[in-house]
């Protein structure tokens, strides 16, 4: 700090004080201005769907995912990346044409369609595969062309999968269970790339033989379908007649269990009304037998008039009424008129 010489004037030194006071306010508020500019450089903007990859002095520090206005260490001291990770991409791998990565269409999509199944036969697969990217910092700088990489990486688990089933079952049957297992493949290979991405959906759009055997296997296909159409229907036939015939014949085995029930507890019963009869028999024989004779009788003769004589009542003169319901039935006959009196008294 510098002194200032003892002549000098008072209204001198107060005008040199003030000097230094403007020029001190000046320099911090210079300096604030300054810091300020420098911090402004460290505030950014997150849309929804986007995420910010934040370096630190060159070196990953961490990733802003929540929407809004944000800041971190101004420029050189910390900077970011925005990524898009809430976008969901759409990568084509049609039999007409291939993307070389870099958006442009090339001439090589037919002959990379072409694949080769388990029984050697030649099949042309197109399919699609969308995605979108889970893990900002590796799909930014882990690997220098994600969208190159997701495409080799796909071809080469479609041409696994395919090589692992029948041209049949590419063709119509295991659809499905193909682009599932494309799916899973494909999104071990992107983890093990380390690019960030995950796989949505694997979807084939065609799958054709070549055009020298298109025909055959048309009619292959369609009579696959036919058959399958042949067995439905024959299943369902089956499921329409075996209920059917599983209730006749449940019905048929009540009737037979409820017939051997009825004849079991009718044989129970006669034998033990032949137990009791037998009871009372053994009491009075006589008695029994004379009853047992007469319920014979009536059930034997049930429509016949019967006259019970008692024995030792021999003079009495037995009665039959001969012709006597007829007599009672039919009508009287008409009385003719007297003619005399010695007439009509004789």
């Amino acid at each position: 700090m510098t002194t200032e010489p003892e002549n000098v004037p008072a209204d001198e030194r107060v005008r040199r004080s003030v000097r230094r006071t403007v020029a001190n306010v000046a320099a911090v508020g210079l300096s604030i201005v300054v810091l300020g500019a420098w911090a402004w450089f460290g505030f950014y903007q997150l849309d929804p769907g986007q995420a910010a990859v934040i370096l630190r002095l060159g070196r990953y520090s961490r990733t802003m995912s929540e929407p809004g206005l944000r800041w971190h260490l101004p420029p050189p001291l910390e900077d970011h990346e925005v990524v898009n990770v809430g976008s969901i991409e759409r990568e084509d791998f049609s039999g007409s044409a291939a993307d070389d990565g870099g958006g442009a269409k090339t001439a090589a999509g037919a002959a990379g369609a072409a694949m080769q199944t388990s029984d050697n036969n030649i099949v042309n697969v197109g399919f699609v595969v969308q995605y979108k990217v889970k893990d900002a910092f590796l799909a930014r700088y882990r690997v220098a062309s994600p969208r190159a990489t997701l495409r080799d990486a796909a071809q080469a688990a479609m041409r696994e999968v395919v090589g692992q089933h029948t041209i049949d079952g590419v063709l119509s049957e295991q659809r499905g269970e193909v682009a599932e297992q494309t799916e899973e493949i494909l999104q071990k290979i992107l983890d093990g790339y380390e690019t960030g991405l995950a796989v949505i959906s694997v979807q084939l759009q065609e799958a054709q033989a070549p055009a020298e055997v298109r025909a055959a296997f048309d009619d292959v296909i369609a009579a696959g379908q036919d058959r399958n159409r042949a067995v439905n229907e024959a299943e369902g036939y089956a499921n329409e007649v075996l209920p059917k015939a599983e209730g006749e014949a449940a019905e048929q085995r009540k009737a037979a269990e409820g017939y051997r029930d009825a004849k079991i507890a009718t044989a129970q019963g006669e034998a033990q009304r032949f137990e009791a009869l037998l009871a009372e028999y053994q009491k009075a024989p006589e008695v029994t037998r004379e009853r047992l004779y007469l319920e014979t009788m009536e059930t034997v003769l049930p429509q016949v008039e019967k006259v019970i004589i008692e024995p030792g009542t021999a003079n009495v003169l037995p009665y039959l009424p001969i012709g006597r319901e007829r007599a009672v039935s039919a009508p009287p006959p008409p009385r003719a008129p007297a003619s005399g009196g010695s007439e009509g008294a004789r």
